[in-house]
């Protein structure tokens, strides 16, 4: 009887150890934008299971207002949401309680976009040129500080708001030039349309680098014990992306099908070389040139100390890679 006792006490204690293993940690992510190839790490992670092998159940929501997703999150509405670097200075400036914790794209995507076989074959070239933009504010910064390379003002151009038409815009004629084109998308677009682009980079014209895609936490919940697993997740599907980029673009695609058109897969091949490897490293030197840029362009008013809102988690070793 108490061998039975014992027996039956052990299996229930075995039961309450091992299910909590069994339930998943439930996390929701707001993304930026509708899905896109720029999401491929996110969407891998999910698909192929690299969230489930960390105990973690995400979903990934697109908004319907891009500008909520931020928002939400200082709320505490949702775990995280899909954001760029240029706008998190300006929260911080505002003091929203947020917090970058991850980097899903480590480069900028934003671009200066011309005809190849226009007239514009140098920045130079845009005096007195129409130039298109879509979002005001940063690109006009990020434009201004290209032009001023080249020893040239906003003054000597004229700005068109073509709300989101941007490629189509100049290929119509409509404008010279268009700010804030993503590389990997536009230039594709206007390939595929036989009307080939050429893109000037703003790292490489004046602008300091930075991230374009990042992952906000709130600032009360930077302490989250499921953070370092996601992100350990992230950086196990990232690694797979790039080593696998066919089988994970047909991980993707099974997830999204309407995706899979001539566009969406040149953007795919392009981005793939762009996601960061290492989702959860900061680059505090990015950030703080990044913080000064913003500041001296009149974008914001003040440049908070950096721990107040970017950190750098450490992220639990892959033991299976070992």
């Amino acid at each position: 009887m108490t061998r039975f006792l014992f027996a039956a006490i052990s299996a229930a204690l075995m039961l309450g150890t091992a299910s909590p293993s069994l339930a998943k940690d439930k996390m929701t992510v707001l993304l930026d934008w509708f899905v896109n190839p720029d999401h491929a790490a996110l969407v891998v992670a999910r698909d192929k299971g690299f969230f489930a092998e960390q105990g973690l159940e995400v979903e990934l929501i697109a908004p319907a207002d891009p500008n909520d997703p931020p928002k939400l999150v200082a709320a505490g509405k949702a775990d995280l949401a899909v954001s760029y670097q240029p706008q998190l200075h300006m929260m911080a400036d505002q003091g929203l309680p947020l917090v970058r914790i991850g980097t899903l794209v480590g480069q900028p995507l934003n671009s200066l976009v011309v005809l190849a076989d226009g007239p514009v074959q140098s920045i130079s070239d845009l005096k007195g040129a129409r130039i298109g933009y879509s979002v005001g504010g940063f690109e006009d910064a990020l434009l201004g500080a290209m032009l001023a390379g080249a020893g040239l003002s906003l003054d000597d151009i004229e700005l068109i708001n073509v709300n989101w038409s941007l490629s189509p815009s100049l290929i119509a004629g409509q404008t010279d030039a268009v700010i804030g084109a993503f590389r990997n998308f536009e230039l594709n677009q206007m390939d595929i349309e036989g009307h080939p682009g050429r893109a000037f980079l703003p790292e490489e014209h004046g602008v300091p680098a930075y991230d374009e895609l990042i992952l906000l936490s709130s600032s009360h919940g930077r302490d989250d014990p499921r953070l370092p697993r996601f992100l350990r997740a992230l950086e196990d599907a990232t690694a797979f992306v790039k080593e696998n980029p066919a089988a994970a673009w047909d991980v993707f695609i099974a997830g999204y099908p309407d995706l899979d058109d001539e566009l969406n897969r040149r953007a795919w091949k392009d981005t793939v070389p762009l996601l960061a490897d290492k989702p959860a490293k900061l680059d505090a030197k990015r950030y703080y040139d990044f913080a000064a840029f913003m500041q001296e362009s009149g974008l914001t008013e003040t440049s908070p100390d950096l721990h107040v809102y970017a950190e750098e988690l450490t992220v639990p070793c892959n033991c299976s890679a070992n």
